[in-house]
C-alpha cells in the first residue's frame, strides 16, 4: 500500500462541474455505487468502458489506502424499452422473444455480464444487490414519499411530484443543467401522461398491464416499480442516506441520476451522494456506436475478430490498454489502428513486467551513483501518482510507465548498473512498475502457453542450436511467433519475450 504524500486526489465532480478535492464523509471508510447492467442482453462494450473506468477507481482507492465498498447492482426489472415511463421491460420482452422465464434471461446475462467482466480482469463489487431482491424496501420508500406528500397515487400507479419537491427549495435538474420550462417545452404527450400532474412526473410504481409478465402485489396495484426508485433504494441500504461517490454512463446523468437526486432528498432531507462521476462514450471511426450503423462490438467479436470492421482479433489485455489511454471524461474512439498501437504498447509494458520480476539489485562498490537517472526514476513515480490524483488521468499515467520501461530495459541490456541507482530506488522502481501495472491498473500478462511448456521448448530451442540443428531451431522460432511471442537470444542468455 502506497502512502501519498503529494497531491491529494482531485475527482470531476457532474454535480459542481470541476475537479473537487476528494474528502471522504468518513475516511478512511468510502462508499461508492455504480448503476450495474440490465440484464436482457449480451453486455457491450460501452458498458465495459464504464465499469473499467469504476474498476480502476476502486483499485486506486483501495491502493492509496482507503476501506471501499463498491455497490454495483443488477437491474432485473423496471428498465422498459426506451428508457422512458410507457412499454414493455426489456427482461419481459426478451423473454417473450425467446419463449423463456423472465429470471431465466436474467440469469443467462449475469452469468455472461459476470464472465466478460472476469476476461477482462474486472475486480467483483463488494456487494451487487437484485432490483427484484429489494421490493419491499421500494414499496416502503414509494409509501414514505407518499406521506410527505411528494408522491401521489393515479390509476394504481405512483408519481414522484416534482412542482412539490422544487417548491420545497430543491432544484430538480441541477446535476445535468436543465431547466423545468425547457423540460416541460420538450416534453410530448405520451401514453400514460395524462394521470400524471404534471408531464415531467416520474413513476415510482407502475400498475401493470394484463400482458406484462413482470409484476408484484402493492398497496396501490399489482405492478413493478420504477427503474429510477431502484437504485435509490439499493445504494442507501448498503451505504446509508448519504454516501461518497456515485457512478455511471453520462447517458445516466438524465433523468436516471437526476430523479436518484431527488428521490434521495425528498426521503431523507438530505442530499444523497457527495460526489457525481460520469464516463464518456465510445466512437467508431468516429462515429457513435450503435447496432443501426452494424458499428457495435460485442466482447466475443473483438477477441475472435469475426465482424466485418475488424482486421484481426483482439486480446483482453489489449483492449483494457486501450481503453486505459484514454481518460474516462473522453470520448475514446475504436479503430484498428488504435487498438494495433494499444497491442504493441500494451505488449511492451507486458515484457517490462516480466523482466521486472526477473531483476535483482547486485552491489558494486566501484559503480557510481547516478543522481540524475536516481531523481528522474523517483519523480517518474511520482508522476505516476500526480496523473492518477487528477481525476484519474490514465492516459498520463500510462506515460510515466514507458519512462519508467525505459530504465527495467536498461538494466536488463546492462546499458545501466542497478548499483548506479542504488538499492532504495531501484527496489522503488521495480515495486512500482509491477504494483501500477498489475494492482492499479488492472493488466495482466497474457501468454499462450504455461510457462512450463514455453521452458521446454526453449530447452529445447538450446539444445537444436547447440547441434546447429537449424531447422528445429527455425521450427521452434515459428512456434513462438505463432503463439504470438520471440526467442531472444543474446550471449548472455535465451528468453522468450511478447512480441511487440
Amino acid at each position: 500500500m502506497a502512502e501519498i504524500t503529494y497531491q491529494p486526489l482531485r475527482i470531476f465532480n457532474t454535480l459542481t462541474r470541476k475537479k473537487d478535492l476528494f474528502e471522504p464523509i468518513a475516511a478512511p471508510y468510502v462508499g461508492m455505487y455504480v448503476c450495474g447492467p440490465t440484464v436482457y442482453n449480451n453486455v457491450h462494450l460501452g458498458n465495459i468502458r464504464t465499469f473499467l473506468s469504476f474498476d480502476i477507481l476502486f483499485r486506486y482507492l483501495t491502493h492509496i489506502g482507503y476501506k471501499v465498498r463498491y455497490v454495483r447492482n443488477i437491474t432485473d426489472v423496471g428498465h422498459l424499452v426506451g428508457d422512458g415511463e410507457e412499454g414493455e421491460d426489456k427482461i419481459g420482452k426478451m423473454a417473450k422473444l425467446q419463449k423463456l422465464e423472465p429470471m431465466e434471461i436474467v440469469q443467462r446475462y449475469t452469468n455472461d455480464f459476470h464472465d466478460v467482466t472476469a476476461i477482462f480482469n474486472l475486480l467483483p463489487p463488494s456487494i451487487e444487490p437484485t432490483a427484484t431482491g429489494h421490493l419491499i424496501e421500494q414499496i416502503e420508500a414509494v409509501a414514505a414519499l407518499i406521506d410527505k406528500g411528494l408522491a401521489y397515487e393515479a390509476n394504481g400507479s405512483v408519481y414522484f411530484d416534482i412542482i412539490k419537491y422544487n417548491e420545497g427549495g430543491n432544484s430538480y435538474g441541477k446535476l445535468s443543467g436543465r431547466v423545468i420550462e425547457d423540460l416541460l417545452n420538450e416534453t410530448r404527450e405520451l401514453d400514460g401522461q395524462a394521470e400524471k400532474r404534471n408531464p415531467l412526473d416520474f413513476a415510482l410504481w407502475k400498475k401493470a398491464s394484463p400482458e406484462h409478465i413482470m409484476q408484484w402485489d402493492s398497496p396501490w396495484s399489482r405492478g413493478f416499480p420504477g427503474w429510477h426508485l431502484e437504485c435509490t433504494c439499493m445504494s442507501s441500504k448498503y451505504l446509508g442516506k448519504q454516501f461518497d461517490i456515485h457512478g455511471g454512463g453520462m447517458d445516466l446523468k438524465f433523468p436516471h441520476h437526476e430523479c436518484e437526486i431527488a428521490q434521495g432528498k425528498a426521503l431523507t432531507d438530505t442530499e444523497p451522494v457527495r460526489y457525481w462521476m460520469h464516463t464518456n462514450m465510445l466512437t467508431v471511426n468516429g462515429q457513435k456506436m450503435s447496432k443501426s450503423l452494424n458499428n457495435s462490438f460485442l466482447p466475443a467479436e473483438l477477441f475472435s475478430g469475426n465482424h466485418e470492421l475488424l482486421d484481426q482479433a483482439y486480446s483482453p489485455m489489449t483492449v483494457r490498454f486501450f481503453m486505459l489511454q484514454s481518460q474516462y471524461r473522453s470520448t475514446l474512439d475504436f479503430s484498428n489502428d488504435a487498438l494495433k498501437a494499444a497491442h504493441k504498447g500494451y505488449k511492451k509494458l507486458a515484457n517490462g513486467l516480466r523482466i521486472a520480476k526477473m531483476l535483482t539489485y547486485l552491489h558494486e562498490e566501484d559503480i557510481p551513483t547516478d543522481e540524475r537517472k536516481k531523481s528522474d526514476v523517483e519523480k517518474t513515480i511520482e508522476g505516476f501518482y500526480a496523473a492518477m490524483n487528477d481525476d484519474l488521468n490514465t492516459a498520463v499515467a500510462i506515460a510515466n510507465m514507458f519512462n519508467l520501461l525505459k530504465y527495467i530495459n536498461m538494466l536488463n541490456a546492462g546499458q545501466l548498473k542497478s548499483a548506479a541507482l542504488g538499492e532504495a530506488v531501484f527496489t522503488s522502481l521495480i515495486e512500482n512498475f509491477i504494483i501500477f501495472f498489475e494492482e492499479v491498473l488492472g493488466l495482466k500478462e497474457e501468454p499462450a502457453e504455461g510457462q512450463a511448456i514455453l521452458d521446454g521448448m526453449l530447452n529445447l530451442y538450446r539444445e537444436y542450436k547447440l547441434v546447429r540443428n537449424y531447422e528445429k531451431v527455425d521450427e521452434i522460432r515459428s512456434y513462438f511467433k505463432n503463439q504470438g511471442l520471440v526467442i531472444r537470444d543474446t550471449k548472455d542468455r535465451i528468453d522468450w519475450a511478447y512480441e511487440e
